[in-house]
């Protein structure tokens, strides 16, 4: 069989296995995997470096799918490619209980780099993780040792590219020149309500030369050596690229080319004129040929031989650089230094008044000098959030090893960004802003939420008392809003102790942590108190004396400072009062009845 008919075979039974999947679960999204299924055959066949049996290997290549509805696709790969995934799950599609739900899931199913579907969410994420790559690199990669080096990949789709967020991560990639960053656009000119250009008519290719992208085209979407060729141009660039492909939605079916085929099951007739137009078999649904499965199977024998390959580099770099091989290995696995926790700075009552926000700055850099592996920035406000790493540099293309990010004013993709990074591994990622602009990254924030990602999201100016700004920069529901959020700590500490005790559970934690932090100056508390009491998300800052309490005040952040003048108040009324700083409901819900 000559390689072209065996490529067209597997690019085929991706196809099929994806419609197959949709017509069983009679809901989904066939017409982009009939289009896109060439161009991710090419990048999985001829360039992706990973190993089927150890989906989390460090140094594999990342693959996203950015356009999340086309899943189907994604999960046929999996299964092909052997990651574990077998054809029940493809069976069971859309189903309740099963591994391969109606838009990807990281966590649930082997292989998912990243929970997709809300769009432009896995494009910003794909550079959080190209970020994580290069600072990695930077940082660890010796002469004769590339221990880190590895591309991120993904498909991206005209909805991809629409939203806002898409733009402003474009825009940071291309300043930061990630060239081991290489898009696929599915460009097929259809979306939900019709032709693109009802809303789409910009030129794409020329927007994000702007960006600093490099930019190739691929005038037919089945052409899988211009593809190759694509993507090995790419490859050589040293900016981050996008190759427009323009492809067929619905591709081969009745249905071509509409949007009747976006999102919705071909059906039983459409199916089989399908299949019949490309020559496939109609009686056997979710129909692998054997030359096709003998050929995916293939990936499985080269994953391990690619790891095993690193393995042994690694292995020597070890023996050479035995202390950043410690510290990187370190930090992979999520691990922390020995004696971190020390470095919390306790603060005495004469240090204060301190905003929060300033006691964190103090925080992080302390912990920054414990942590290597720490890092992050705001959106354009490290002066007022107090987030910059002294001494640590800014990242650029120049200096990669720097820890000081400079997200500028795009906090929707500094929240996908961060979870990107997070999702790479390697690095403790933090992103900051002011509380009233979590708004502009709530889906990010839900996000790290749903993936359970070691995000840490610091929120500065967290009440009314905030100056001149009035009340459009005044956070009123914001902080209950995020707090309704499930899977996201939220840790409102009330004095500079308590900052220092959220930071160390932020650091520990693996999962989502936003920390809301004042603007304004707060006497300093006990520091035993708050360290012991923060992690269990509530305890008694003040008891009243001579006997139990009658009344209980139960406050956060700023407020317990106005409930201890409440205590006092009362307590001259000769009403016995306690005072209970609850600077986390969720850490405060884990605990025990006891």
């Amino acid at each position: 069989m000559s390689q072209a008919h065996l490529d067209e075979r597997c690019v085929n039974t991706l196809r099929f296995l994806a419609v197959d999947a949709v017509e069983a679960a009679k809901s989904g999204h066939p017409g982009a995997p009939l289009g896109m299924a060439p161009m991710a055959y090419v990048v999985w066949d001829r360039f992706l470096r990973h190993n089927p049996r150890n989906p989390m290997w460090p140094n594999r290549d990342r693959f996203l799918l950015s356009a999340g509805h086309a899943s189907a696709l994604l999960y046929a790969l999996l299964h092909a490619y052997g990651y574990g995934l077998p054809l029940e799950e493809l069976k069971r599609f859309r189903q309740w209980g099963s591994l391969t739900p109606g838009h990807p899931e990281h966590g649930l199913t082997p292989g998912v780099e990243a929970t997709t579907g809300p769009l432009g969410q896995g494009f910003a994420m794909g550079v959080g993780m190209a970020i994580a790559e290069r600072f990695l690199a930077a940082r660890y990669n010796r002469p004769g040792f590339p221990v880190i080096d590895h591309y991120t990949y993904a498909i991206v789709s005209d909805g991809d590219l629409m939203e806002g967020i898409s733009a402003e991560a474009a825009s940071l990639a291309g300043t930061l020149k990630l060239g081991k960053l290489i898009y696929l656009y599915d460009d097929n000119g259809i979306s939900i309500e019709g032709p693109t250009d009802l809303a789409f008519t910009e030129d794409v290719g020329k927007r994000f030369e702007a960006y600093g992208w490099h930019v190739s085209y691929v005038g037919d979407g089945n052409d899988l050596k211009r593809i190759e060729r694509a993507i090995l141009e790419a490859q050589a660039d040293p900016r981050p690229s996008l190759i427009v492909v323009r492809t067929h939605i619905g591709y081969g079916s009745p249905k071509q080319d509409t949007a009747g085929v976006h999102g919705e099951p071909l059906g039983p007739e459409a199916t089989l004129e399908t299949k019949r137009a490309l020559g496939w078999p109609t009686n056997e649904p979710f129909y692998v040929p054997e030359e096709a499965r003998r050929h995916f199977q293939k990936a499985q024998e080269r994953g391990e031989r690619l790891e095993a390959e690193w393995q042994a580099l690694f292995d020597a770099y070890r023996e050479e650089h035995p202390e950043p091989a410690e510290e990187l290995e370190r930090a992979l696995r999520g691990g922390l230094p020995e004696g971190w926790a020390e470095a919390l700075p306790r603060f005495a009552e004469e240090d204060g008044p301190l905003a929060t926000r300033q006691a964190s700055g103090k925080v992080l850099n302390a912990l920054a000098a414990h942590i290597p592996h720490l890092l992050g920035g705001s959106a354009d406000l490290a002066p007022s959030t107090k987030t910059l790493l002294d001494s640590e540099g800014d990242f650029s293309a120049q200096n990669p090893t720097a820890r000081n990010l400079h997200f500028g004013v795009r906090e929707h993709a500094m929240g996908a960004i961060v979870n990107g990074m997070a999702l790479h591994g390697g690095v403790l990622p933090y992103g900051a802003t002011f509380l009233i602009f979590s708004d502009y990254m709530r889906a990010s924030l839900r996000l790290a939420a749903l993936m359970g990602t070691h995000s840490v999201f610091v929120f500065t100016h967290d009440s009314i008392a905030l100056g001149e700004d009035g009340p459009t920069h005044q956070p009123v529901e914001q902080l209950m809003s995020l707090r309704l959020i499930p899977g996201l700590t939220v840790i409102r500490p009330a004095d500079a102790n308590e900052t220092a005790a959220a930071w160390g559970v932020a650091v520990e934690r693996k999962g989502p942590v936003a920390l809301a932090l004042t603007r304004q100056k707060l006497p300093v508390l006990d520091p035993e108190r708050a360290r012991e009491g923060v992690p269990r998300g509530a305890y008694v800052v003040s008891e009243a004396k001579g006997g139990p309490p009658e009344v209980v005040l139960v406050a956060t952040g700023s407020e317990v400072h106005l409930a201890l003048k409440a205590q006092q108040a009362l307590t001259e009324r000769g009403v016995r009062a306690w005072v209970v700083s609850m600077p986390s409901w969720e850490l405060f819900r884990a605990q025990s009845q006891e």
